[in-house]
């Protein structure tokens, strides 16, 4: 078989050596540990947490290594791409404040000198290797449509597979020059597939960062390199991007380490070297049977990103949680470190989880609500506002309109030693707070009560004077359950209850109960002093 003379059969457009795409393409210059990864999103949807989760493992070994990161899109599946999914890609980036050393933008601008930065328009490129590899008797034209007659191509393949599993039959292996010419001039269009050098009894050893050094039985199969419309399937695109952009370590799931056989064979027909990989395990879920499965946006609305904008959990929160889930000395080191920014935190690959995370969105609240505790009013105002503008409008019209009021009950135990921590998301503030946006009703007092009630706020309400300090607010609490046969003293009551209505906590819940419709809340003094006296005197003036 004359192979040459078969690629330029099939490629007769391709002129430009691999050579030549090597001199557009340049070895990077690196100092010695600098990394270079990539995040390489397919724009088929909205973002899930594990492709963000392995974004973020490789963004973090480029950041500490000092290293390159760039966005590469794989948009070669364009039946499955969904409209302004790569805009939504850029979005949730530059909400998670993620760089990027490298990419395309929206307009198309390569930033960078080792793009284009979108695989659909790297066709040339990938067309250049194969026609190499056909030269080189390396890879072969497949003619096969997806049926032929009644019987699907694909199942005769799998009938003709060997009884020893030596090899993958391909009915267009062996096709001579002349059977090729025929089929090219009645315009048949073709895949190119590898001719797989081995006969399925081999086996392989490589190393994967995290996994160590594993073995595999070597790839056996003559898998498509281009489909027949000339667009590259992922093993055949990212063995040529991440050679010729010199990626140093490529990050992806577990789910890869059955096709790096494949991959492998591939680098080594193109006589590249293979890149480093490194296969974190996928993020999972306690299911409802108590079972250990992968999260998935079919079952678990935190698996999208957009859950995490839409509840308003600071971002801060989620990539905090995933370095923890990523390695969980980091808990030890932000507890060491309260006050330090999460980028300060060095990790290297050996530090990296090897089993599988379970994502706890209890551990994720809880890590919110330091964050959130930590905020002063003012920059928690700033962050629910954003969250309203994008999720609530009229919330946020109402938020800017009474600015200070809002800042106002924001800060209500925030200031002190030990700050309030109820709060983990920006979508229950409002909630939280319903009673400084409208007058409650009174449905936490019992029916039981309500004689009592209504007694001991007439008489409140008519002593009422607007206090100066949580102590006076008390002490006219105090002073008016004197009065109706409340018990003051806490022992006496426990001693003999039934010689009293009720205790001074009671009279207290009461007070509460007709401000905020709680029985619990933050200070209740602070809440009067934000809502104003004419507010507040309304609110006392109630009946059960």
């Amino acid at each position: 078989m004359d192979y040459k003379k078969l690629a330029e059969m099939l490629f007769p457009d391709i002129q430009t050596t691999p050579e030549e795409i090597f001199e557009k393409y340049p070895k990077r210059q690196l100092k010695e540990g600098q990394v270079v990864s990539r995040y390489a999103p397919s724009p088929t949807g909205n973002m899930h947490i594990g492709n963000f989760f392995q974004m973020f493992i490789s963004y973090n070994l480029t950041r500490i290594s000092d290293g390159i990161f760039f966005l590469r899109l794989e948009d070669t599946d364009a039946k499955r791409e969904v409209k302004d999914a790569k805009k939504v890609i850029f979005e949730i980036l530059n909400k998670f404040n993620i760089t990027c050393d490298e990419y395309q933008t929206l307009d198309g601008k390569d930033i960078g000198d080792y793009g284009p930065y979108v695989q659909s328009q790297r066709k040339d490129i990938y067309k250049v290797f194969a026609k190499k590899l056909v030269s080189d008797g390396k890879a072969f034209p497949c003619f096969c449509k997806k049926t032929e007659g009644k019987e699907d191509i694909l199942k005769l393949r799998e009938n003709k597979w060997q009884a020893d599993d030596e090899k993958e039959y391909d009915p267009c292996r062996n096709l001579s020059l002349e059977e090729v010419k025929s089929h090219l001039e009645k315009g048949d269009k073709f895949a190119i597939r590898l001719k797989t050098k081995n006969s399925g009894k081999e086996r392989i050893k490589f190393y994967d960062l995290i996994k160590g050094e594993i073995e595999a039985k070597a790839n056996a199969k003559d898998f498509i390199l281009l489909k027949n419309d000339g667009v590259p399937p992922y093993p055949f695109a990212h063995v040529i991007d991440d050679t010729l952009m010199g990626t140093t370590i490529v990050v992806r799931g577990e789910e890869y380490l059955g096709s790096t056989p494949m991959h492998i064979e591939l680098f080594e027909a193109l006589g590249f070297k293979p890149t480093t990989y490194c296969h974190n395990p996928l993020i999972s879920k306690i299911g409802e049977n108590g079972n250990k499965r992968k999260i998935s946006k079919r079952y678990d609305p935190e698996a999208d990103m957009r859950f995490y904008f839409e509840k308003g959990i600071p971002t801060q929160a989620v990539l905090e949680y995933l370095l923890n889930i990523i390695n969980s000395g980091f808990e030890t080191w932000r507890a060491n470190n309260p006050e330090v920014d999460w980028r300060e935190f060095k990790f290297g690959v050996d530090d990296i989880t090897a089993v599988a995370p379970i994502f706890d969105l209890v551990k994720l609240g809880d890590m919110s609500k330091n964050i959130i505790s930590k905020m002063t009013a003012s920059e928690l105002y700033e962050a629910w506002l954003e969250w309203a503008v994008e999720f609530d409008k009229p919330l946020a019209d109402y938020i800017k309109a009474n600015k200070n009021f809002v800042i106002g009950f924001l800060n209500i135990d925030r200031e002190g030693q030990k700050p309030r921590k109820d709060i983990f998301m920006m979508s229950m503030i409002k909630e939280y707070f319903e009673y400084m946006f409208a007058r409650p009703n009174l449905d936490a007092i019992a029916d039981e009560d309500k004689d009592n009630f209504n007694e001991f706020m007439a008489a409140y309400a008519k002593a009422f004077v607007f206090p100066n300090s949580n102590e006076e607010w008390f002490a006219l609490v105090k002073e008016v359950a004197a009065s109706l046969g409340y018990a003051t003293d806490n022992k006496a009551y426990k001693q003999n209850p039934a010689a009293y209505k009720g205790n001074v906590a009671k009279a207290c819940e009461f007070v509460r109960v007709a401000i905020t419709g709680r029985k619990n809340s933050p200070t209740l003094y602070e809440i009067i002093k934000v809502l104003g006296e004419e507010e507040t005197i309304a609110r006392l003036n109630c009946k059960k």
